[in-house]
This record gives structure tokens, C-alpha cells and sequence, in this order.
């Protein structure tokens, strides 16, 4: 690697988790891309909020992160949708899904302004991303009568 290309990749600045986080966050491959739009991000939380950026990222995922989810299933020409308990690391991929997802469904500012304001609203238990785990357990709440199916 050139010593201009080390200066831009620091890679040990941000978590296994953040990586993760902006592979995700990423299009087309433009990693560096992704990278910059998570740093503003980090850069607005910070100065939006008092409170350390890594921690109301962290709390963020930790409140978007689904217990139960349903899933379908065809028994006997009928399909039911039956609520199956999460793995840990679906949970992580759907909840940054869901945190990414609803940062792009805002429009007219730049991603790192909607993804900061979507971090801190689902850090506070509120939001869009939130919103989409809560009928998520709703669903599946809603089907437990079917949990009986999950074994076939």
C-alpha cells in the first residue's frame, strides 16, 4: 500500500461492528464513500447530543435489534405465518436494515444528516426503524396461535 492510500483507510478507528455497519451502509462499492458518510455521521450525533456518538450508536442497534420475527410457512395448501425467535446476528443485520432503510426513505438532505437524525431517534426509542421492529413483534404476537407449526 502507498503511504497516500494509509493516510485515507483507518480501518482501526472504528469497531468490528461499525465495519459491518458501513458495508451495509455502502452502494455500488464505493467503500470510502460509506466510510465518510458514517464519520459525518459520528461528527453530527456528537454535536447534536452531549453523549458519546459510539455509545448512541451502539444503544441504537441495541433498540432496533427484533426479539421475534414470522416467518412463512406452507402446511397443507395453506400458508401461515408463524413467529420464530431471532438469532443474533439476523437480529444485527435486520436492525441495520431497518436503520439504513429508513434514513433513505427521508429525503432532501445528505445521507449522513437523515442516517444521524434516524441513530438518535431509535437510540431515544423512536423512529421509523423503531417503528418497523414494534409491528414486527406485533405480527408475530398477533400469530402465536401458529407457534405450534414451527417444529414441522
Amino acid at each position: 500500500m502507498s503511504k497516500t492510500l494509509k493516510a485515507v483507510f483507518k480501518p482501526e478507528s472504528s469497531s468490528e461492528v461499525q465495519e459491518r455497519f458501513i458495508n451495509y451502509l455502502m452502494l455500488d462499492g464505493k467503500k470510502s464513500t460509506a466510510r465518510r458518510a458514517f464519520q459525518d455521521t459520528l461528527e453530527i450525533i456528537s454535536k447534536k447530543t452531549s453523549n458519546d456518538p459510539e455509545k448512541v450508536f451502539q444503544s441504537a442497534i441495541e433498540n432496533v435489534k427484533p426479539r421475534l420475527e414470522v416467518k412463512a410457512k406452507r402446511i397443507g395448501g395453506a400458508v401461515y405465518q408463524i413467529p420464530m425467535e431471532v438469532k443474533p446476528v439476523r437480529a444485527v443485520a435486520l436492525a441495520f436494515r431497518w436503520i439504513i432503510g429508513a434514513a433513505r426513505g427521508k429525503k432532501g438532505s445528505p445521507i449522513s444528516q437523515r442516517l444521524a437524525t434516524e441513530l438518535i431517534d431509535a437510540s431515544n426509542k423512536q423512529g421509523a426503524a423503531i417503528k418497523k421492529k414494534e409491528d414486527t413483534h406485533r405480527m408475530a404476537e398477533a400469530n402465536k396461535a401458529f407457534a405450534h407449526f414451527a417444529r414441522y
